[in-house]
């Protein structure tokens, strides 16, 4: 079975996920207090936030993509309402790959703990966000 995607869906969480962490990093917001824990200069002249913002952008489109389409899935499966397998296939997925994925590799790299919650609560917001707007507009036919 290939689960039937709203790729208008998909493009609109890509875009959220870019607006989330403009929000969530801003200097007024978290982005100080990463940058400091992080060790991350973010007056360091000359550097370019281009490849960066383009690497997100792709591995955005990819996670709603995928999002989009084990929602489906699970959609599929269980039955009920569309948005609520989306919700539930957001927090599954977040918590068994992403969270697992962070903690893992930020007690071995010795990152502070502090970092590691900002960080993935910033993916669980993130994911939140792309599964009410893949939720709320399922593949036409679907619902």
């Amino acid at each position: 079975m290939v689960p039937e995607i709203n790729y208008w869906a998909v493009l609109l969480a890509t875009a959220s996920s870019m607006a989330v962490g403009a929000i969530w990093y801003a200097r007024n917001v978290f982005g100080a207090r990463w940058a400091r824990l992080a060790k991350v200069d973010m007056d360091r002249p000359g550097g370019s936030a281009v490849l960066p913002l383009v690497t997100t952008l792709i591995v955005s489109f990819i996670t709603a993509w995928v999002l989009a389409g084990a929602s489906n899935i699970a959609w599929h499966f269980y039955g009920g309402g569309y948005l609520l397998a989306a919700l539930g296939t957001a927090v599954i997925l977040w918590a068994g790959f992403t969270a697992a994925r962070f903690i893992t590799h930020d007690a071995f790299e010795g990152r502070p703990t502090s970092l590691t919650v900002m960080n993935i609560a910033h993916e669980l917001v993130t994911i939140l966000i792309m599964a009410v707007i893949i939720g709320v507009w399922p593949p036409a036919g679907t619902v």
